[in-house]
């Protein structure tokens, strides 16, 4: 039964994008187009090369930044303001999420490979404010992005939360893996279910999985 599964569970750490908004809402294309952009102004290049780039690094790295930081020592902190400098005019706001995510018993915070004052405004469009108990961006995290194991134990560390008593929703199934290994219950948020070891629950409707659970 899922709702048994999830019976120990004390904190709910919660992605943001096509997590806590349906990746209809087509975000990643206008973020891309800028980090494609960013790329070619910091480096130099053109825009294919810019474009291979950055898929290369999110590949690699995790993210386009954490490859821009480690092969061009690149400032993270223009970057970030630059490449989320985006339209929010697809989101809408999901009542029904947010009641689904009130109920969760416990602490409900939320962690993104983004930066939390892009956060806060996806939560603003998304009716979500005043929600979670705590945003964390990639900035405290030291910049160290997920997948990576230590990303996770530095931003639960400072949420002073139980690994093993607390679950991940995310779309990216590669950044389940860690939680995984942490011990946190881990649900894969994404259109098209992937089969692996490290991904406890799969969903393609938030809403829906957050009823059984509660």
């Amino acid at each position: 039964m899922v709702k048994a599964a999830f019976s120990h569970v004390t904190t709910w750490v919660f992605d943001l994008d096509n997590t806590l908004y349906p990746p209809q809402a087509r975000l990643f294309d206008q973020i891309e187009l800028r980090m494609t952009r960013f790329v070619m102004n910091a480096l130099g290049v053109g825009r294919a090369r810019a474009d291979l780039l950055r898929k290369q690094y999110w590949h690699q790295y995790g993210t386009t930044l954490a490859g821009l930081m480690r092969e061009h020592d690149v400032d993270p902190g223009p970057y970030l303001t630059d490449v989320h400098d985006i339209s929010l005019d697809h989101l809408d706001a999901d009542p029904d999420l947010r009641g689904r995510i009130a109920d969760l018993p416990g602490r409900k915070i939320v962690y993104t490979n983004g930066c939390a004052p892009y956060a806060e405004r996806v939560l603003g469009a998304r009716g979500l404010s005043g929600l979670f108990d705590a945003i964390y961006g990639v900035e405290h995290a030291e910049f160290l992005p997920k997948p990576e194991r230590q990303a996770f134990e530095t931003i639960l560390a400072q949420d002073q939360s139980d690994p093993r008593r607390a679950a991940m929703f995310e779309d990216d199934h590669r950044n389940l893996a860690a939680p995984h290994d942490m011990g946190m219950r881990t649900v894969h948020v994404a259109p098209v279910p992937v089969a692996a070891d490290h991904i406890h629950h799969h969903t393609d409707n938030l809403n829906s999985f957050l009823r059984t659970v509660i």
